[in-house]
């Protein structure tokens, strides 16, 4: 394995994802809610910023992108349909595409939902996804712009990766992500194991980011909304998967 994949804590709760190809001599930048972190890291291990790529327009995703620019002169690569709304792209990108990152390969994926542009990004030789505000730890983003049939068709694809994929995710909302999950599986193992983990990791201050998919498969409620065990704990037996996830969403909007 050539790629170095660092996670960076950034802002209150954010994460960014630096990915350094030690045979290129690319680097990667996946997000960029602030500068200095970013810089920091970079000048630690002595790496050039080569490529920025961003999953979506909020600002606690792309506020860092100028100042890096100015300092590094990556490439920046986003969604063509929303160039309006993101930073000045050098490469706009659809879902469906693939970018030849220095001849590794960067798949970019549908992730509408949490926004209507949003996209991931997955790195195959890496097993590697980068999945901003949609896919979480034990969790998923808000729908402020797309509906459940969006999220939960960006989710099922995801899902469908190799379990061993890391899913590098926007945020540390993984504690409260684990308090309502238990609401919908109290009596998941596998989840209340993670809880616990999860807890323990947070008291002394360490990331939960990335997580392996195979365990987002077995604790996600999102990602378990089509389990027959789920649908008859929420009295959705027989109903559509979307429309579980649906019901999981508004619950969680709720919590």
């Amino acid at each position: 394995m050539t790629l170095e994949i660092e996670t960076i804590p950034c802002l209150a709760d954010n994460y960014a994802f630096l990915a350094h190809d030690r045979k290129t001599g690319a680097t990667a930048l996946f997000d960029a809610p602030e500068a200095w972190p970013i810089q920091r890291e970079l000048e630690k291990h002595n790496w050039q910023l080569t490529h920025i790529f961003l999953t979506h327009h909020h600002a606690d995703h792309i506020d860092g992108v100028a100042e890096l620019v100015a300092a590094f002169h990556p490439e920046v690569i986003g969604a063509e349909r929303d160039a309006h709304r993101l930073p000045p792209l050098d490469t706009a990108v659809k879902p469906g595409e693939t970018y030849d990152m220095w001849g590794r390969e960067v798949r970019v994926f549908d992730a509408a939902g949490h926004t209507s542009g949003h996209v991931a990004y997955y790195l195959p030789k890496a097993g590697a996804v980068f999945t901003g505000d949609s896919l979480m730890a034990l969790g998923c983003g808000r729908l402020f712009e797309g509906t459940p049939t969006q999220m939960w068709a960006t989710l099922s694809r995801i899902a469908d990766l190799p379990d061993d994929t890391m899913v590098c995710s926007g945020h540390e909302y993984t504690a409260a992500n684990a308090r309502f999950a238990l609401t919908i599986e109290p009596d998941n193992p596998a989840l209340i194991k993670r809880a616990a983990q999860t807890e323990r990791a947070r008291a002394i201050g360490v990331p939960t980011v990335p997580s392996a998919l195979a365990l987002e498969k077995a604790t996600n409620p999102f990602l378990r909304a089509g389990d027959p065990v789920v649908k008859a704990g929420l009295g959705l037996s027989g109903a559509p998967d979307v429309e579980v996830f649906a019901h999981i969403r508004a619950a969680k909007d709720k919590f």
